[in-house]
Formats: C-alpha cells, sequence, structure tokens
C-alpha cells in the first residue's frame, strides 16, 4: 500500500519589537542571564500585564495579509502547565477568539504551479524563558534564564494540506521570506526567533481521511524538520506496514541518532486547562486600524515573482531566486529603473552579488547575508551594465572591474578611468592584429579558405594580448578586413 504523508505546521515567530509583549523589558538577544527581566515577565504576585500595541499591530498585519477573517473582539486566555522555564506556571495565550481565523500562504511549487496552505488560526502569545543544561556526567542541575521569558509570539498554526517532504520545503522558505517581507521577524532561527513545530501522519494515497498524528516539537532548523519528515517516514511506514498503530504524542528529535523520540503522549486543549485572563480585558478590533494596515502591506512573494515573469521577462527560477527576499528584490528593481536590462542585472546579480554573499554566509543555522551587506549598491551595478551595453567596456573588462568595485566601493566609470581600462579603436588594435596573423599563419590561411570557426582562434589571441580590451564586435569584422575574407 502506497502512503502520503499529512503534514501541518505550527508557526512560532517572536515580533520585532523592542519590549516583551506585557512589559516594558527589552528584546533584546545575547543579554546577559536574568537582566532582561522584572516582576511581570518573572510572575512575581500581584504584578498585572499590559498588551504592548506594537505587537498586536505587527500580529495583526501578519493575519491581514494572510487573508483570515479578523473577528471584532479578540481575548486572552491562560494555558495552565507547570515547567521550570514558565515562572507563573501559565502562559497567556489565545484558545477561543483568536485574533485571526481561515486565510492562506500561496507557496510556489514551480512546475506544479502555486499552492495554497490554509492557516487553521493565528494568534498572540508570550514566549517561555529557557532552560540551560549544563553539560558533564557530574552535573546535576538545570540553569534558568528568563530573558526570553514574556517576548512577544505570533502562532500560525496551519491546516494539514502539505503532502510531500518538498511541499514541506517549501512551505517553510516561504513562510521564512513571507514574514520578512511584512517586517515583522527577524526570523533568525540560530536565535530562536523562528521556529517550526511539526505535526505530521500518514494515510493510504488516494484515502480522504487522516492518520493518527504526532506533533515533534523542538526542530530549530529548516534542515533538522526535513531530517525529521524523513525519520517518521520510515518510523510510521514501519509501524503501519506491521499492523500496529500510531500513538497520538509529542515526540524530540535525536540529532545523534537522527530519529524522533517519545516525549509524552499528546496533551488537549482541556488539559492545559484554559480559561480567560482575568487580569486582560476584551480587546477590540477596530476596523480603522484594519485598513491603516492593509493600506501599508507590501507586495508579497508570489505576487511579486508573477509580476518579474510578466513585466521583466524573467524566467520562473530568476524571478523566484530574485524575489526570495525582499531586499534582493527591491536591489534588482532599483538598478533597472536606472538602467532597463532586466535580464543583464539579474545575471549580475545572481552570478555576481547572491554568490558574493553566498560565501560568506554561516549557512542555514548561521548569520544570513542579505543584499543589504554588498558592498556595492544598486546604481553601480546599473552604471556597469550601462558601459557594457554601450560597448564603453568590454564584457573581460566587466568582470575585471567586479571585484574592483567591491573592494573599493568606486564607481565603474572611476575606475575604468584610473586604470586605463577603455577599449582599444581601431587604430590601436590594427598593429596587434597583424602581429597575431603572422604569428598563427596555418590559422589565417584556414580563415581565407572557408573556415569560419577558426577566426575564433585569432580573437582569443588578440583579446589574451590586449587583456581583453579589444571589442569583440569590432575586432571579428577587423580581422576579417586584414585577412581579405567576407
Amino acid at each position: 500500500m502506497e502512503l502520503e504523508p499529512v503534514i501541518g505546521f505550527e508557526v512560532h515567530a517572536e515580533l520585532k519589537t523592542r519590549a516583551k509583549v506585557w512589559c516594558g523589558c527589552s528584546t533584546a538577544f545575547g543579554a546577559p542571564p536574568n537582566t532582561n527581566v522584572c516582576p511581570v515577565c518573572m510572575g512575581l504576585p500581584g504584578a498585572l500585564p499590559v498588551l504592548n500595541e506594537g505587537a498586536y499591530r505587527l500580529a495583526l498585519r501578519t493575519a491581514l495579509a494572510l487573508h483570515c477573517d479578523i473577528p471584532p473582539v479578540t481575548t486572552f486566555d491562560r494555558k495552565n502547565y507547570y515547567y521550570p522555564d514558565l515562572p507563573k506556571n501559565y502562559q497567556i495565550s489565545q484558545n477561543d477568539k483568536f485574533l485571526g481565523k481561515g486565510g492562506y500562504l500561496e507557496i510556489n511549487l514551480g512546475e506544479a504551479g502555486v499552492k495554497q496552505v490554509g492557516i487553521d488560526n493565528i494568534h498572540l502569545e508570550e514566549d517561555a524563558g529557557k532552560n540551560i543544561h549544563p553539560e558533564g556526567t557530574a552535573v546535576d542541575y538545570s540553569l534558568l534564564d528568563l530573558n526570553r521569558a514574556g517576548m512577544p509570539l505570533l502562532e500560525i498554526v496551519t491546516k494539514p494540506d502539505i503532502r510531500s517532504r518538498h511541499e514541506a520545503h517549501v512551505f517553510m522558505n516561504s513562510m521564512r521570506s513571507f514574514l520578512k517581507y511584512l517586517d515583522v521577524s527577524d526570523c533568525k532561527m540560530e536565535e530562536g526567533s523562528l521556529r517550526f513545530e511539526l505535526n505530521m501522519s500518514l494515510r493510504p494515497k488516494g484515502s480522504e481521511e487522516f492518520g493518527t498524528k504526532v506533533e515533534v516539537k523542538n526542530l530549530n532548523s529548516i534542515s533538522v524538520v526535513l531530517k525529521c519528515i524523513d525519520a517518521e517516514l520510515e518510523r510510521q511506514g514501519a509501524v503501519l506496514a506491521e499492523g500496529g498503530a500510531i500513538i497520538q504524542e509529542t515526540r524530540l528529535w535525536d540529532d545523534v541518532e537522527a530519529v524522533t523520540r517519545a516525549m509524552r503522549t499528546k496533551e488537549t486543549a482541556t488539559d492545559y486547562r484554559y480559561f480567560p485572563d482575568p487580569d486582560l480585558v476584551d480587546f477590540e478590533v477596530k476596523e480603522e486600524v484594519k485598513q491603516e494596515i492593509l493600506a501599508t502591506l507590501p507586495e508579497l512573494p508570489v505576487a511579486r515573482c508573477r509580476r518579474f515573469e510578466e513585466q521583466y521577462g524573467l524566467s520562473a527560477y530568476d524571478a523566484g531566486l530574485l524575489t526570495a527576499q525582499r531586499q534582493t528584490a527591491d536591489y534588482f528593481e532599483d538598478a533597472v529603473r536606472l538602467h532597463n536590462n532586466p535580464k543583464g542585472v539579474a545575471n549580475w546579480i545572481m552570478a555576481e552579488a547572491l554568490r558574493w554573499l553566498n560565501e560568506r554566509s554561516g549557512g542555514e543555522e548561521g548569520e544570513e547575508l542579505t543584499i543589504e551587506h554588498f558592498p556595492v549598491p544598486a546604481p553601480a551595478i546599473a552604471e556597469l551594465l550601462r558601459l557594457l551595453d554601450e560597448g564603453t567596456i568590454t564584457g573581460k573588462i566587466a568582470k575585471q572591474l567586479f571585484p574592483m568595485m567591491i573592494d573599493t566601493g568606486k564607481t565603474p566609470s572611476v575606475l575604468v578611468e584610473e586604470k586605463g581600462l577603455k577599449p582599444l579603436d581601431d587604430s590601436a588594435l590594427d598593429p596587434i592584429v597583424e602581429e597575431v596573423i603572422a604569428n598563427m599563419p596555418k590559422v589565417a590561411d584556414d580563415v581565407r579558405n572557408g573556415k569560419a570557426k577558426a577566426i575564433g582562434a585569432l580573437v582569443g589571441a588578440v583579446m589574451k594580448k590586449t587583456q581583453g580590451k579589444a571589442n569583440p564586435a569590432t575586432l571579428t569584422p577587423l580581422i576579417k578586413s586584414k585577412l581579405g575574407v567576407e
């Protein structure tokens, strides 16, 4: 029996605010342990929470961009459970009147087209603190850092609409790109500001019924989520093949063994004993605020990718690569506005700028460099393409100029003058061409005898001798003229 995965995600994104969601403590990452804390986020008796309006607006911005239905009133609830990193012994979350329900995120699956992944709900809550477990066999204690407690956390719960590892991969990258486009979260997975929790089951392909799902927590990177999907495909498939039943439970990822391990049976809402938080009033979602936020929403990745294909004539692959990050898409359009050669600009950005950034980025779990870190501004790229298209410089000279632009910050025009890189005119090329023809008599005779491709060797020799300063477009006719061929 062929089985297919049924996958959904719980996406947790820390919002880009300077203060926590219920108090004024700083959200700055990397502060010494337990310094960004106060009676509210430490859960001391008598402390009262006050909603951070900035966090609320960022959460509402995300819900609106995901096409969610926004109820007129949203409320906050207490989710009760006991764990050392939760000082109040409850988490302020939402269980009833969510900030948003329904909606969808579009993901681009390439040749398979665009797919909508449904959103079940989106809600605002607070993050927990962090338990630190020192390594060593003699260590019998754990440490607790509450700096993260009370951080504004947006949870996006998807519907189980994902049907493959590939779709899951595209979804996670698309969600990260979407949140960064909206500028609601920095999405630094290495700092824990974006986390994916996997919900997954298997069922016979073609079946409409869902299997029993398991949830896997504490997945700190996209690559780990993908490994987890592979492991669960194997584990659940083996259980079902032997006639067993999948247990609904929460599991953890074991990176050493590359398997998931049972953590606890899956809790339900009843286990958490949700009830309305008596310290927080109902929060009215005003229509004018929604309209104000809607008016500021940017063009989102899938729509922008589609426009790049239609407006600029780019391939789906090129458009997808350029629109994956908002800064790259902006950079591209800034350059095209200054010099209207979309394909040329796209090629230089992808082949040179993005390659330079990828070589210096720390990988998926490290620092992700964006086009803002690239030392060559968009106007300089546009100027380089203009000089190339006008024939002021050759392609080889352009390749020589680019690393100089990176190292010095100077414009292409300035470097051309300083380095004497202007192409040679025919009068300067005449003696060089004659010398090359004299040194390569057999090749010259081949060209005269009708072997047209042989002229490439002469062109290459002149280009090498002139260090790329000869313009190939005018060089070929010049050589033909010297050889007396058309």
